[in-house]
């Protein structure tokens, strides 16, 4: 029987707050799944329901087909990586590592092989006998991940393990983390609020907001496919335009634009959302005679930020500030200053169409 992780009806109420409302969701065994949402959505206490550190309110855990509400978190086969390292100060690399062994009384000679096993697979070979103060952030971490790891758990749950680093080191230790799951074939449920972070390792990413699930995905279906406006705004950039339906147009101010699937919409208001990428210059990154007249527009370049591979340029439309990113390359064969004007061109399948409009957050 595969190691099938199931939540089923799953709720958790802390008094009158709803911290987990009803989630459904099934872990395939050796998948890298991402918990992703803002701060307070439920995601953290969905890991510590999992881990067996928070009573359930109501619903099941199956694992392995079998129901594990009731067992305690030492006797889950799941390892865990806390945002803080929780290592012992006291105790050298070598015997971080080897704590949860040591525990289970297995061999010295097994724990001396598995902790060497460790070292290697986390590049930390030569650092054995140094304690925790002696390491810098990112090694500390490895520690804790090799420790998690030393017990050869069948899930290993990770609850924002690299919040506290700086961005170099988190980006590095990311490459560790996901080369580890595909080479252990381990399952990894990680928990983070960096969508960035989600979009790089997971498999599948779910997008939490107030205790619910909102959408379950590949990180190119969330990306490119966002179900509602938050998930817009909320992973990646998104410029809103909020209109009127006339004619088979949007009408934005004094603007008309054309955008695929309107018909789909009976609502009047409709709320439009384009990535900046997708907006095109014109006789930059699109010929003239390629686009839908109505869909052009003459703006003023307000600000110019050059962010390496991208320079994303600020623009208003019809009092609305918005974006559209060029890759370095194309911004380079064209000289652009702030106020020059340039001709954008918003391409119709390039709107996502919403009738809610989630308060852009701030």
């Amino acid at each position: 029987m595969s190691k099938k992780l199931i939540l089923e009806n799953l709720s958790k109420h802390f008094g009158s707050l709803i911290a987990v409302n009803n989630v459904n969701l099934e872990i395939e065994p050796g998948e890298f799944l991402c918990f992703l949402g803002p701060s307070g959505c439920g995601k953290t206490t969905i890991l510590r329901m999992i881990t067996g550190f928070e009573q359930i309110t109501s619903g099941n855990i199956f694992y392995n087909g079998k129901i594990i509400n009731d067992i305690i978190p030492q006797k889950r086969e799941f390892g865990i990586v806390f945002q803080s390292y929780a290592l012992f100060p006291n105790m050298t690399v070598s015997q971080n590592i080897a704590f949860g062994l040591k525990m289970r009384k297995m061999p010295q000679k097994l724990i001396d092989e598995r902790v060497a096993e460790m070292l290697k697979l986390l590049g930390l070979t030569g650092w054995e006998k140094h304690y925790p103060s002696q390491l810098s952030g990112g090694q500390q971490q490895r520690v804790a991940l090799g420790r998690a790891l030393a017990i050869k758990p069948s899930v290993l749950l990770l609850d924002e393990p690299l919040s506290a680093l700086d961005a170099k080191i988190r980006i590095r230790l990311r490459t560790v983390i996901k080369r580890l799951q595909e080479e252990l074939a381990i399952t990894m449920i990680y928990v983070t609020h960096d969508q960035e972070e989600a979009l790089a390792l997971a498999d599948r990413v779910v997008i939490m907001r107030d205790g619910e699930f909102r959408q379950i995905g590949t990180p190119f279906e969330i990306y490119k496919e966002p179900r509602t406006s938050f998930i817009a705004e909320f992973v990646g950039i998104s410029n809103f335009l909020t209109g009127t339906k006339k004619n088979g147009k949007v009408q934005f101010g004094n603007l008309e634009f054309v955008a695929a699937n309107i018909a789909d919409f009976e609502h009047e208001t409709v709320h439009l959302a384009v990535r900046p990428e997708n907006i095109e210059i014109v006789d930059i990154t699109v010929s003239s005679e390629n686009c839908v007249p109505s869909n052009v527009v003459e703006v003023d370049v307000e600000v110019i930020n050059f962010l390496g591979a991208i320079v994303r340029i600020a623009f208003f439309l019809e009092g609305e500030e918005m974006f559209v990113d060029l890759p370095e390359k194309e911004f380079e064969k064209i000289s652009l200053k702030r106020k020059d004007k340039i001709k954008l061109y918003f391409p119709p399948d390039a709107f996502h169409v919403y009738t809610e409009l989630f308060r852009k957050l701030i």
